[in-house]
């Protein structure tokens, strides 16, 4: 005789799934995305680089050329004639300016070219906050850049000059004003790119307009009359940014206060621009 036992099978209890935690789009996590994503750019850290050593390079050649001409009495002529430790220094302001432009139109233009510009709007629908946040981590960047590259420069450059008529130092009137407006200056010009990476989309486009807009457009208001000249040349963005640092300041130029006012109206036209495409047009 044999016993059959039966056995009630239990069903398995499912795991408690754990709740996932809520993620708003905020402002800092937008702008820690924007800060992950351009360092995680080789092109980042070239061009950036290449930009502090035009800043400071160009800076001691031009100072190295000054003593050279002073210790070989040479005559001095055009801008050495009244060259200074602080002018000599930001020689290589307008070389680094378009390496930082550059990078600021590759944060916004580039992440259009490769199509991921898709993937950033669908986690920030609201697209603003993209625009404001590569602009503020870019612009930081570039005046933190900007800033420490202009002093540095100064350092070996007064170094350089030391005992001839460019000599000055740090106590001197305006040098720290100069400095810190180069540096200024330089952060503006990579937000400048950043808005115009985005406004027109084309990294092509936007290196282009950028290097128009600061080379170009002066050397042609120079084939206008003189009495034009001096009405539009002070309000174009490079000579308004260069009013910014200049440690003189001739009758037709603009006030260090004036010419960063006027600075200021480039990059916020540039910015709504971008802002009003952005808003108005699909990715």
């Amino acid at each position: 005789m044999s016993t059959i036992t039966k056995t009630t099978e239990i069903p398995a209890t499912p795991p408690a799934r754990t709740a996932r935690p809520a993620y708003r789009v905020t402002g800092p996590r937008v702008l820690r995305a924007e800060w992950a994503k351009l360092w995680s750019l080789r092109s980042t850290w070239i061009t950036l680089g290449l930009g502090l050593l035009f800043l400071v390079a160009f800076g001691l050649i031009a100072a190295a050329q000054y003593k050279s001409r002073i210790s070989s009495g040479q005559p001095m002529r055009g801008d050495f004639a009244n060259s200074t430790a602080v002018s000599l220094s930001l020689f290589g302001t307008n070389f680094a300016q378009l390496a930082l432009g550059v990078v600021g139109v590759l944060c916004t233009a580039g992440e259009y070219s490769t199509g991921m510009i898709r993937s950033t709007l669908a986690a920030v629908p609201r697209r603003l906050p993209v625009l404001w946040s590569k602009s503020a981590v870019f612009g930081l960047v570039a005046l933190m850049l900007g800033t420490v590259g202009a002093f540095v420069a100064f350092l070996f450059a007064r170094g350089i000059v030391s005992g001839t008529g460019a000599a000055m130092g740090f106590s001197h009137a305006g040098v720290v004003r100069s400095l810190l407006g180069a540096g200024l200056y330089l952060g503006l010009v990579g937000v400048i790119g950043t808005a115009l990476g985005a406004l027109l989309r084309s990294v092509a486009g936007g290196i282009s307009v950028l290097v128009g807009a600061l080379l170009l457009v002066p050397g042609l208001i120079s084939l206008l009359p003189s009495s034009w000249q001096d009405s539009v040349g002070p309000y174009l963005p490079s000579n308004a940014g260069e009013s910014m640092f200049a440690l003189t300041h001739d009758a037709t130029a603009l006030s260090p206060g004036a010419g960063l006012l006027v600075f200021l109206g480039w990059t916020a036209f540039a910015l709504a621009g971008a802002a009003y495409r952005l808003v108005r047009s699909d990715a």
